[in-house]
């Protein structure tokens, strides 16, 4: 089962839906239960549960609140809220089952290189090491070896290159190599795509700008990168 939840038609959307491959269908399920959300992240977790944490509200700041999506009973609860409002971030599964939260904005004017841990466990979020630069519409990308790399993104009107590299044992970012997107005149990225490829080199590519954003969780597997 495929779960989307929130995004935006005109406003913030609260609602969610179940898409069975088998049938093709959608159906209804239960809606967010803190805030109607946009641009926010879901990710999956081993207990099977979903965590979509930030977001914007109808007036596009950001959103300190975190809900989980129990697939058992179709509903939402409220969990431990960010220690920073924040949307276009990223959330990763690490391996010790934790997520990782990283970067995003506040607002149209501010954007954050804070980080912050959640624990499945307590439902509560700790700070982190945080990034050497802000960003926001960036890749996050779980590395084999543990490690979380951080790609592109924008900060302010700027288009990042920059990648940096999380250290889960040490709870701290160190920069490695930039971003070459050759062919292009510009070797900056915003709103690029990432995944682990078989041949075991992370790589992005641009994609287009979507008006609104919701997430997409396949429920029952637990994914690569979120």
């Amino acid at each position: 089962m495929v779960l989307v939840a929130g995004g935006k038609n005109v406003v913030p959307l609260a609602s969610a839906e179940l898409y069975d491959p088998a049938s093709g269908t959608w159906r209804a399920t239960g809606s967010l239960v803190a805030d109607a959300r946009q641009t926010h992240t879901a990710t999956l977790l081993p207990n099977g549960k979903l965590l979509v944490a930030g977001g914007q509200d109808s007036s596009f700041n950001g959103l300190a609140s975190a809900e989980l999506y129990n697939p058992a009973s179709g509903t939402w609860t409220q969990t431990g809220d960010l220690a920073d409002p924040r949307f276009s971030h990223t959330a990763t599964l690490l391996q010790n089952g934790e997520v990782l939260v990283a970067g995003g904005a506040v607002n149209s004017f501010t954007t954050l290189g804070s980080a912050e841990l959640y624990d499945p466990a307590g439902g509560t979020w700790t700070a982190t090491g945080s990034l050497a630069h802000a960003r926001r519409t960036h890749t996050a990308t779980l590395l084999p070896n543990g490690k979380v790399l951080v790609a592109g993104g924008i900060i302010s009107d700027d288009i990042l290159a920059s990648a940096e590299l999380y250290d889960p044992a040490s709870g701290t970012w160190t920069e490695t190599g930039s971003l070459a997107t050759h062919g292009l005149t510009t070797r900056q990225r915003c709103y690029p795509t990432a995944r682990f490829s078989s041949q075991a080199e992370a790589f992005s590519r641009a994609q287009r700008v979507r008006n609104s954003m919701i997430q997409r969780v396949g429920l029952g597997r637990r994914p690569a990168t979120s």
